[in-house]
């Protein structure tokens, strides 16, 4: 029997897509997060400095995680984009503070974004335990 793909496209405290996406997809035990950008889930505003920008995004992954019954602690690998390289080593000391338990994989790169005030995206794929 083939398995079916789960496709969620919004989740309670978390910001909806705007676009043709789902918040995440799911296959068996392996879960596919969509790019999290910093907007406020209530308000839609996006913060104004790089450290608040940085925790809504990993609080976001955090409670999309959660909704699917795992956590930080299942995340197999990151894909983070940063507007500019001068942002990394302050959103490498954020990350860490998310992951006390070991660091999943992690590409970064320097990239545009979709929307002018953006300065992080982050896309994750994570493991769902049975």
């Amino acid at each position: 029997m083939e398995e079916k793909i789960k496709r969620v496209s919004s989740i309670e405290g978390v910001p909806y897509p705007r676009a043709s996406f789902s918040l995440y997809t799911q296959i068996g035990d392996l879960l596919f997060l969509s790019g999290q950008t910093p907007m406020d889930p209530k308000t839609r505003e996006i913060p104004k400095t790089f450290p608040e920008q940085a925790h809504l995004v990993l609080n976001n992954i955090k409670k999309i995680l959660d909704s699917a019954g795992t956590s930080l602690d299942h995340v197999l690998k990151t894909t983070v984009y940063l507007r500019d390289r001068k942002y990394h080593k302050e959103y490498d000391e954020i990350y860490r503070s998310y992951f006390p338990n070991g660091y999943p994989a992690r590409a970064t790169v320097v990239a545009e974004m979709m929307h002018e005030d953006f300065m992080i995206e982050i896309e994750t794929i994570a493991w769902v335990p049975k």
